[in-house]
């Protein structure tokens, strides 16, 4: 052992792991009374605020600030029309580095800074604190996204619990995602209720990545018009949706666009 270390061959280094701050141990699962949690791996993607920034946000003025939106289908991301935040969610914007802010919840931002994401580690750094319905409006440029721009607005649904509890929106392969950008282009009143400008929203349509062997290039809009979905607010009927068109688009989909055209997802 020794002679393998001295020769380099043994390293002391982190690992992904439950892990508890309170104890400043890992906790395996027959370290728990309950709970047999496993680490839920995303993507995230790096989406640059290109827009001014309002007074409440004037300390992030000169600075790299991104949108972190956490995915578990980065193959999708050709499709993004938008993104999407919780009205009444709480947010910040986070110090990840030394040249670097991400927008996300406290809860993220909290994950990251024991990933050695955070400027100091293991103690997130919060410039602002924000709700949802600040980030609405936003700007930004995305990558792999064929839109210049990407504009984030307000979904209902947006667990802030999860991921960053922000999310990129591809209708063509999300029912929710489908659905929620309909009320948007739909129904005015909805728009003016949470600022959102028609310029912003009306002009954006469908962008085809993925064609699933059932429903087509465009699948989640299909889905919801056999299904008859006409709200972000159907939860039942959304569920069973995501569950086909999900399972349909990455076990037996082909993708259209990109690199990898005319290749299966998985």
């Amino acid at each position: 052992m020794r002679k393998l270390k001295a020769r380099g061959k043994i390293l002391k280094d982190l690992k992904y792991t439950i892990y508890s701050p309170l104890d400043g141990q890992p906790w395996a699962d027959h370290d728990r009374a309950s709970g047999g949690f496993i680490p839920q791996e995303y993507t995230l993607i790096k989406m640059e605020v290109v827009s001014h920034f309002p007074p409440k946000m004037s300390v992030l003025e000169g600075k790299k600030v991104y949108l972190a939106v956490a995915t578990l289908r980065p193959e999708t991301m050709y499709g993004q029309t938008n993104a999407w935040v919780l009205p009444e969610g709480k947010y910040g914007a986070f110090e990840i580095s030394d040249t670097e802010v991400f927008i996300l919840t406290k809860r993220a931002a909290f994950n990251l800074a024991y990933q050695r994401l955070s400027r100091a580690p293991e103690k997130p750094t919060c410039l602002v604190e924000l709700t949802g319905q600040d980030i609405i409006g936003l700007q930004s440029r995305s990558t792999l996204a064929f839109n210049d721009i990407i504009y984030t607005f307000p979904m209902l649904f947006v667990l802030t619990e999860k991921g960053t509890g922000i999310v990129t929106s591809v209708p063509s392969d999300s029912p929710d995602d489908y659905t929620a950008l309909q009320d948007l282009k739909s129904k005015r009143a909805f728009r003016t209720k949470f600022g959102v400008k028609d310029e912003w929203v009306l002009p954006f349509e469908i962008i085809p990545i993925i064609n699933h062997p059932a429903f087509g290039d465009k699948s989640a809009e299909r889905i919801c018009i056999e299904k008859k979905i006409k709200s972000q607010n159907e939860r039942e009927k959304l569920d069973e949706a995501k569950k086909i068109i999900c399972k349909g688009g990455f076990y037996e989909g082909t993708m259209v666009v990109g690199d990898y055209a005319g290749m299966k997802v998985l």
